[in-house]
């Protein structure tokens, strides 16, 4: 049971502080949770396209070329494309999703969703155990959650300039790959086992932007007391 509660709490816990960072109109509950539930189901899309590429481009983690390629390309690619296309064909479409910071919430919804899924895997279906919770409670799930802000920043304003939405969407997807293929890059190259430091480096940077784009969503938020009439105002 601690265990359990090892794996699932840093998800949970970031899930509630994100939901409680949407100040100013929260989404409900049952959009949240299905976006989550997404996430946890699109982890069976990336392991099949992860399973796909894997057959042509064997893991060499010696071979720097193909680490990258496969860090960037097969898994970053297919893990963030799996999470926009949950975000894209639900959470985008829901009539609640009404101001840029929702694409926020839902994108680490469905982030942490993915996350989830991957960690009980990690820690129980391949033996981690408690070492392996403790460290992706500090790294993974953060990492993961990271690039859900990333790429629900860009659906943000996707929604807010829709004549420019599909080029938002394709920058957030490429943002977060990005972000994702650079952690898992440091990590999985062996050639310089000291560069995993670069992996943390990253997830550093990661944060930081997480939390820059949380401040500018919320301050561009329509519902923004500021932002009200002054009658409107007096009610909130």
């Amino acid at each position: 049971m601690v265990l359990l509660a090892l794996t699932l709490a840093p998800v949970f816990a970031i899930m509630v502080f994100i939901y409680l960072k949407d100040k100013y109109e929260r989404e409900p509950l049952k959009h949240i949770l299905i976006s989550f539930f997404l996430g946890c189901f699109s982890v069976i899309p990336a392991i099949i396209l992860e399973g796909g590429f894997g057959e042509y481009f064997p893991e060499d983690s010696s071979n720097l070329a193909l680490t990258a390629f496969i860090a960037f390309v097969v898994v970053a690619g297919s893990e963030e494309l799996s999470k926009l296309i949950m975000l894209r064909f639900y959470a985008f479409r829901q009539i609640e999703f009404d101001e840029p910071f929702d694409g926020i919430v839902y994108g680490v919804m469905v982030s942490l969703g993915f996350a989830a899924v991957e960690n009980l895997s990690y820690v129980y279906l391949n033996g981690g155990g408690m070492p392996v919770a403790l460290l992706r409670m500090f790294t993974a799930i953060p990492a993961h959650a990271s690039f859900g802000v990333v790429m629900g920043y860009y659906f943000g304003l996707a929604w807010k300039h829709k004549e420019y939405a599909i080029n938002y969407k394709m920058r957030g997807f490429l943002s977060a790959v990005l972000l994702h293929g650079t952690y898992d890059f440091f990590l999985m190259q062996s050639n310089y086992p000291a560069f995993a430091f670069f992996s943390f480096l990253g997830l550093i940077v990661s944060i930081r932007l997480s939390f820059k784009a949380i401040k500018a969503h919320q301050e561009d938020s329509p519902f923004h007391p500021d932002r009200l009439p002054k009658d409107d105002k007096d009610l909130n």
